[in-house]
């Protein structure tokens, strides 16, 4: 089918806009640059003729739209624009990658293959967008500009998300908070990162969207006043010194100050650091731009009071992706914080747009140094190259490179080492060498013993303490942060249970014949239950390792093993428990997608869902049932980001059948006093009726903390309850547990 007129006449302004940007960015340097564009442009729209888009406007003008991306907001050159114009042409039409390097280049053949989703990649069993996701990433070797233009094109997808159902909604929004959002933020495409976590927050989330939107324009004429009134006396100081530069107020994004609402369950009236004000300047050939930073600090500071706690020096060592500023906190007027970043013009450029200005300065100053990004590559490509794992794993192990915050420690000779914040001295030995981790059994931190599980801090000095008899432990993988560690522990358990699982297969089999029984699958269903294992790789596992004996295999084998399989299988099918705060028949309870091929559902214990809470259902095809997660648990945004085919179309709802008490935990934190545990029990017990499971309480110097577990109803009761906790003397906060 041909397009209209109409059609013909919108496909022509968008590459006309599309011509006019190439001209204002001085992309193309002659006119086979421009021939090589307009070639692009002429085949993806005969290849991607007469296709629309769910939106119903000719497919055309999505890939116009990512090359326009790739020219305004990130800065990227001609063959990166040809790359985005032809970006699914190999995938969604009959063309091939080698009538793509016919037509024009192996390199630009190579981006495009990079860029074209691949299925049978991995076997049918890992998540096909997992490894569609690594083979992107495989490209990471030759070219990074195909990552960047595989971001344009999310970026283009998420404005365009609307015309999406709810389940595709949900799956592509988890896959680019999942992953996506890192990566923007990785590869310092600030600006990329922030747009997407809106857009997500804006279609996971409309109402809290549109909620914290209508605040910030509520409240934008009396903080722009303040605005004004705080950066007077600076922009005083900044033109005396002859300080060519601009300063602005920036709003800080829906999704931050939602997700700080979220953390610290807070109302938006409570967020102080709502804004930032922004000092970009052009700094001078002397002194250097660090020198020139501190100095403009010097002068706001001798305004305004710093926050000592609060001041962030990114300049004397950038972040892992080149970010450079230098933030502080100063005590404003009328006793209000105010966060201000100083940075120079090639700082703004390189936060802004990333990768490309990355490469402009470092070329301009013909530096051959590796930088924070550089060296970030060079350490993807080492694990890109190296043992290939199921995609899954791959994915999560390479989500762990893109953390967001991190710390800089040393080593006993003085050697800075940057990690991720939360990291511990186990990771610090696996950043040093793999076989001082696998060996680790303490570390000296500050020349202090501890253990090697201990949680660092910016600015230890960290010397790992080693015996060849250590080995790594399964609980490790629940400690470390980095994917070096964690690929490195897994590696070494993997081998250990091989052998375990052969040493285990051959002790059952003796222990076997010495009873004149043969190995094989009706005695191992028959005495796997026994030992509680779920399958027989567990089962030799355990031999192998010494955590099973075999000495009761004889007795076992002349027993009726019934009722421990009863028992067995009882503890491993969700929502068989047998609690006395629920009742035995959960079904009715549970909630109704509206179906007559009523499948299982079972509440998810990541997350622990209550009525009243919004909920989405994601199918286990294996056990046929729907396990149903809060929307906003982030265990669900994971499985959506790896098999988005898995959630349910329909919405859940909760029903109202049968009254059923669900478990749900709360935090406290007050100031100690007599009675106030008898106080806050007497609310929950007597005044609520509501049953407790578990109640911990920790105080220390006149403060205290901690947790109680509940049966409640729903979010109403629970909120009635909490309202009450609020009442009580001393109790400065209660909060419902994020993950809970």
């Amino acid at each position: 089918m041909n397009y209209t007129a109409e059609d013909e006449l919108l496909i022509g302004r968008r590459w006309d806009e599309l011509v006019a940007s190439c001209k204002r960015a001085k992309i193309c340097r002659n006119e086979e640059d421009w021939d090589f564009i307009r070639r692009a442009f002429f085949l993806a729209k005969e290849a991607h003729k007469g296709v629309r888009r769910r939106s119903g406007e000719p497919y055309i003008l999505h890939p116009i739209a990512v090359a326009m991306i790739v020219v305004n907001e990130i800065g990227l050159g001609v063959k990166s624009v040809v790359a985005a114009l032809l970006h699914d042409v190999v995938e969604d039409t009959d063309y091939t990658v080698e009538d793509i390097e016919q037509s024009f280049s192996p390199k630009i053949a190579a981006m495009v293959d990079g860029l074209t989703k691949m299925a049978g990649v991995f076997n049918t069993e890992a998540s096909m967008q997992a490894a569609n996701f690594r083979k992107i990433l495989l490209t990471l070797s030759d070219d990074v500009r195909v990552i960047i233009i595989k971001l344009a094109d999310r970026l283009h997808n998420m404005r365009t998300l609307g015309a999406m159902p709810l389940n595709k909604q949900i799956k592509i929004t988890s896959e680019t908070i999942y992953l996506f959002v890192p990566l923007a933020y990785r590869l310092g495409l600030y600006a990329i990162k922030t747009e997407l976590e809106d857009l997500c927050m804006k279609y996971r989330f409309p109402k809290e969207y549109e909620e914290i939107s209508r605040k910030i324009d509520d409240t934008e004429s009396e903080r722009q006043a303040y605005i004004e009134k705080f950066i007077t006396p600076i922009v005083e100081v900044l033109d005396r010194d002859n300080i060519k530069y601009e300063i602005s107020g920036r709003i800080k994004s829906i999704y931050s100050i939602w997700q700080k609402m979220q953390r610290k369950q807070i109302s938006f009236e409570e967020i102080y650091d709502i804004f930032a004000i922004r000092i970009v300047f052009q700094a001078l050939p002397f002194p250097s731009e660090k020198t020139q930073c501190w100095q403009i600090y010097s002068s706001i500071t001798d305004i305004y009071t710093p926050n000592q706690n609060r001041l962030r020096d990114w300049i004397s060592i950038p972040k892992e992706n080149g970010y450079e500023a230098l933030h502080s906190t100063v005590m404003g007027p009328d006793g209000i914080w105010v966060e201000v970043q100083i940075r120079t013009q090639r700082m703004d450029d390189i936060a802004e747009r990333g990768f490309a200005a990355h490469w402009k300065y470092k070329h301009a100053t013909i530096s051959q140094d590796e930088d924070e990004l550089d060296k970030w590559l060079k350490k993807i490509r080492n694990a890109l190259n190296g043992p290939t794992e199921n995609a899954i794993d791959f994915l999560d192990n390479f989500k762990l490179s893109l953390y967001t915050s991190e710390i800089v420690v040393f080593t006993p000779k003085g050697k800075a080492l940057k990690l991720p914040n939360g990291a511990t001295a186990l990771d610090f030995a696996y950043e040093i060498h793999t076989n001082i981790g696998n060996h680790a059994i303490g570390a000296k931190i500050n020349h202090k013993i501890e253990a090697v599980t201990t949680r660092i801090n910016s600015g230890d000095q960290i010397e790992i303490i080693t015996a060849e008899t250590a080995h790594p432990k399964p609980e490790w993988l629940e400690v470390v942060t980095t994917s070096k560690a964690r690929q490195s522990i897994k590696s070494f358990l993997k081998r250990e249970q091989q052998n375990n699982i052969e040493r285990g297969k051959q002790m059952l089999s003796r222990q076997l014949e010495h009873s004149n029984v043969m190995l094989n699958g009706r005695v191992l269903r028959k005495i796997m239950p026994a030992y509680e294992c779920r399958s027989k790789d567990e089962l030799y596992s355990k031999i192998g390792a010494g955590i099973i004996s075999l000495d009761n295999l004889d007795k076992l084998l002349k027993e009726n093993a019934s009722k421990k399989i009863l028992k067995f299988w009882k503890l491993f099918i969700p929502g068989s428990g047998s609690d006395p705060n629920i009742e035995d028949d959960n079904a009715d309870a549970l909630p109704s997608a509206g179906t007559q091929q009523e499948p299982e559902f079972v509440i998810a214990e990541c997350c622990n869902p209550i009525p009243g809470d919004a909920v989405v259902g994601y199918r286990d095809t294996e056990h046929n049932r729907i396990i149903v997660h809060k929307s906003n648990c982030e265990t669900l945004t994971k499985l959506a980001a790896q098999f988005g085919r898995n959630i349910v179309k329909e919405e859940i709802k909760w029903s109202q059948q049968k009254a059923v008490s669900y478990l749900t935990s709360v935090e406290l934190h007050g100031i100690d006093r007599a009675g106030i545990i008898l106080d806050l029990t007497k609310i929950i017990t007597s005044d609520f009726s509501i049953n407790m499971r578990t109640i911990s309480i920790q105080s220390h110097d006149g403060i205290f903390e901690g947790t109680i577990s509940l049966y409640v109803k729903n979010t109403e009761d629970l909120n009635a309850l909490l309202d009450n906790i609020r009442k009580i003397k001393g109790i400065e906060s209660v909060k419902r547990l994020i993950n809970t």
